[in-house]
């Protein structure tokens, strides 16, 4: 008899042990910074911790239950959510799975979720236990990226000026309508192509290369002179802008050149100061006397 009751008190200590456990266990979910929900076998909710209802905006009262996938998941997606909990019943579990889910006001989150196999103590299948993550804000972000980044690469593609860029070799990495347009090569003809080697005349391809290794040191220049070769091997003058590209972690990635053409400017150039020494020579060498005059009468010309 003293046996049995010394091995009462230990059962009763082992079962005041175990409901502390779970008592811990159900708070930590309860109040988890992480939206938690469970169903059991039949796809109905039997855990919705606080988080969850923040998220969805249904009380853990209304949401236990009733059925998950029906209730709070979009029709489009019920299939896939479906059987990613029917897997996690038969034991195999999912991890980072994003969830979409439907609030009480209509407005869409995604969760990404880890579906675990929830058991008894035998071991049998009880549910399923989701934790999850709420990425709708990063979703967002990043879609928002997405299009921020698609606009800069149609504008990029569009632009009525020449835009090419280079990665951390010196390979083209982008080369737009306009430069394709002005030198005859197309996108394709040369992406991966060396740029200085490749398109530069030869004069300008030691300066080129200075230019953009200062530019992949993360040192921009704005306004220098190129000399580009066209397809047909006619010589355009442009001038650019050659500014550092970077990645996601601010690394430099490459260099994005962005140009005018100045070839029809620089030919009127040359043509004015033609002319100009046309005329200096005509005053100078006429069979008359030519003389000018400033606005305060002083003398300029004197053949």
């Amino acid at each position: 008899q003293t046996q049995s009751v010394m091995e009462r008190g230990a059962e009763n200590k082992d079962s005041a042990y175990w409901t502390q456990i779970a008592d811990d266990w159900t708070r930590l979910i309860q109040k988890a910074n992480a939206p938690i929900f469970g169903i059991d076998t039949e796809g109905n909710v039997s855990e919705w911790n606080d988080k969850t209802e923040t998220i969805t905006g249904y009380s853990r009262t209304q949401a236990i239950g009733q059925p998950l996938v029906k209730t709070y998941i979009q029709p489009e997606n019920r299939q896939a959510v479906h059987q990613v909990f029917q897997k996690a019943l038969r034991g195999v579990e999912t991890a980072n799975f994003e969830l979409p889910l439907l609030s009480k006001s209509g407005k869409r989150y995604t969760v990404l979720l880890n579906a675990t196999t929830r058991r008894n103590s035998d071991g049998e299948v009880t549910g399923v236990l989701g934790v999850g993550q709420d990425i709708s804000e990063l979703k967002e972000v990043v879609a928002e990226s997405k299009r921020v980044a698609e606009d800069l690469v149609r504008l990029i593609e569009t632009a009525n000026a020449p835009i090419f860029g280079i990665d951390t070799e010196g390979k083209v990495t982008e080369w737009n309508t306009t430069a394709a347009r002005l030198l005859g090569f197309s996108k394709e003809e040369t992406i991966g192509k060396d740029l200085v080697k490749t398109f530069i005349t030869e004069e300008f391809q030691q300066s080129v290369n200075e230019v953009l290794s200062l530019a992949l040191m993360g040192k921009d220049t704005a306004n220098f002179e190129i000399a580009l070769f066209t397809k047909i091997g006619e010589r355009r003058e442009v001038l650019i802008n050659a500014t550092t590209r970077r990645g996601p972690n601010n690394e430099v990635t490459g260099v994005i050149g962005v140009g005018q053409d100045i070839t029809q400017i620089r030919e009127s150039t040359k043509e004015q100061e033609r002319v100009a020494d046309d005329l200096s020579r005509l005053i100078d060498s006429a069979n008359a006397p030519i003389f000018g005059v400033d606005v305060d009468g002083m003398v300029t010309e004197w053949n």
